[in-house]
């Protein structure tokens, strides 16, 4: 049966209702069905609207705390670190009005507070239908913030990644600079925002492509293969290859890795786009890594059918002759099979740019390579919670991190992050 009080806006009676929920311990579920509302909707009020009343005194929530031996100079490479978690602050309800141990916690507390939530309310709905909530002042400081970063190749959300102080979301960064609120102050546009178009092969198109016959190398080593492989093998670490170029004839070559666990983002600089130059590649990572290293994180290498990976079983095998690897191939056509990889690729096209000479550049040799592949993996990513790809190896994958840092892909501080072609100019 329809609620035609489901899709209203709350009111102080019901906030108050959801406080006494909160201070019972009650389920998100339980104050829904009480004045209702969907639980999502509770849910969020008690999210948006609940304030920090006690801050944790120790640099991180830390479960160990009362047995620490490095006296509480907590860090996220601390061996000790494990990660507090309550479940009723941090799942259901959401706030700690009530809670029994509200006088010994020492972690951050959250109190709900319905007429604050009430006034809170109120104000941003009056906000909402006055124009943009800025000061001439407050815009100007804004703007002196992102506009060299937006320069810089930097997307709104990184940003704000970056500086929480700015105190907006990314939609209304969006909505901010679309409306032109900073083309005065600052002479920020839309044409300072990247732009990443993707348009599906037209039915009509991909009929003239020619369906391929299976090769000898195909053999158990299909999608199909790799997602039977991959069932029974749930665990195991997977590497993602393709080849990126602007100049077919001339090069250069850059073949690419991306390691999906971490997000990491590697690629070696080729002269030519052979099997065989491809084969070398996998060789020079197993020597970047080390033998254990790469059995452990390149369990897996799924590519695509391109010509230059034809050369499966060298790929395979070690030049002692074992087995180092297991390849698998994507369907034909089906990119996306791959997507994390070509959603990686899109970030290097912000600095390597299609239909342009990748010499002219500064494309010119590894050490480039290096230095693009460390602004690349050092911007934050929002699957990651506004950390970057190297900050998660750094933390998760030290092994594989320390590997890629002696070969000089590096951390770049935040602010400095460049994904623009002017990078490698010199």
């Amino acid at each position: 049966m329809s609620n035609s009080n489901a899709f209203s806006h709350l009111t102080l009676e019901e906030r108050r209702i959801i406080l006494t929920g909160i201070v019972n311990g009650s389920i998100k579920t339980a104050i829904a069905q009480t004045i209702g509302k969907d639980k999502s909707t509770v849910g969020k009020e008690i999210m948006l609207h609940r304030t920090l009343t006690h801050k944790c005194k120790m640099p991180l929530e830390c479960n160990n705390y009362r047995k620490c031996p490095f006296n509480r100079q907590c860090s996220l490479d601390c061996p000790e670190y494990v990660p507090f978690r309550c479940s009723r602050r941090d799942r259901t309800p959401g706030a700690c009005n009530g809670c029994s141990n509200w006088s010994r916690c020492r972690f951050d507390k959250y109190q709900y507070c319905p007429e604050d939530a009430q006034m809170d309310y109120r104000s941003t709905l009056i906000d909402s239908r006055q124009g943009v909530n800025l000061t001439s002042q407050e815009a100007k400081a804004m703007a002196d913030i992102i506009k060299p970063l937006l320069k810089q190749g930097q997307s709104p959300f990184q940003i704000l990644s970056n500086h929480p102080e700015l105190g907006i979301s990314e939609k209304t960064l969006y909505n901010y600079i679309e409306n032109d609120v900073f083309h005065e102050i600052a002479g920020i546009t839309v044409m300072d925002l990247r732009r990443q178009v993707s348009r599906k092969i037209s039915k009509k198109k991909s009929k003239g492509y020619k369906k391929r016959v299976d090769r000898k190398y195909l053999q158990e080593r299909t999608y199909k293969d790799y997602k039977e492989y991959t069932s029974e093998n749930p665990d195991v670490f997977i590497t993602q290859m393709d080849t990126v170029y602007n100049d077919e004839t001339n090069g250069p070559f850059i073949q690419t890795f991306k390691f999906v666990n971490a997000g990491i983002l590697f690629g070696i600089y080729h002269e030519t786009k052979t099997a065989q130059s491809m084969k070398e590649g996998v060789d020079l990572l197993e020597s970047i890594l080390g033998t254990e290293l790469f059995r452990k994180y390149v369990h897996i290498l799924l590519t695509d059918r391109g010509s230059e990976f034809t050369a499966a079983d060298a790929m395979e095998t070690s030049s002692d002759g074992t087995k180092r690897t297991r390849v698998f191939y994507c369907d034909p056509m089906q990119s996306g099979q791959k997507g994390t990889l070509e959603n990686k690729h899109i970030e290097l096209r912000y600095v390597l740019p299609k239909s342009t000479d990748l010499r002219a550049l500064g494309l010119v040799d590894q050490a480039a390579l290096n230095l693009t592949l460390s602004h690349v993996n050092s911007a934050p990513v929002e699957i990651l919670g506004g950390k970057s790809p190297l900050d998660l190896a750094d933390f998760m994958y030290h092994d594989l991190y320390e590997k890629l840092d002696v070969f000089g892909i590096h951390k770049i501080e935040k602010d400095k992050v460049i994904l623009k072609p002017y990078l490698l100019k010199k």
